[in-house]
């Protein structure tokens, strides 16, 4: 899977970026068994954070693109976490997505919808995953999208 997992990003236009480093008192990932829990991943492009709010100045659908830029760092944290083969991945279990949005604001499954839709693109049925989507008053640094995941490796 790990050529699979890479070509697949390739097909989409996508490059795999390096695991981001943590930015305060915690590790990227834990392994327990055959579980790996990765914290939570930031927005962050190319040109840096993505910050924002939903449903004050940012679209869904500039949300949905701040939950794959996070889906990208959870599979760079997974690709850290077995060494460069992606091949070990069995399953994503969990996603949790905290969305940076006014009080009104309702549509956070669909923002969360860009970090699932890219984890069932990458990973196949592999992909498809159990799932929570939140809204939260604010976020680190400012940024629009904050998602952790549980993986099942092997």
């Amino acid at each position: 899977m790990t050529q699979d997992a890479l070509t697949k990003l390739a097909e989409l236009g996508l490059t795999l970026p390096a695991a981001p480093a943590p930015a305060a008192n915690y590790v990227p990932f834990v392994k327990s068994g055959n579980q790996l829990f990765v914290s939570g991943q930031i927005s962050n492009g190319p040109d840096g954070l993505i910050t924002g709010k939903l449903g004050a100045d940012m679209s869904v659908e500039e949300g949905a693109a701040a939950a794959q830029s996070c889906a990208l760092s959870l599979i760079a944290q997974l690709n850290a976490a077995v060494d460069g083969d992606l091949s070990r991945l069995v399953r994503v279990v969990k996603l949790v997505g905290f969305v940076n949005s006014t009080a009104d604001f309702t549509d956070q499954p669909k923002v969360i919808n860009g970090a699932s839709d890219l984890m069932v693109a990458v990973f196949g049925d592999a992909g498809r995953h159990a799932r929570s989507a939140v809204s939260a008053a604010s976020l680190p640094l400012g940024v629009a999208v904050e998602i952790e995941a549980i993986f099942e490796i092997n």
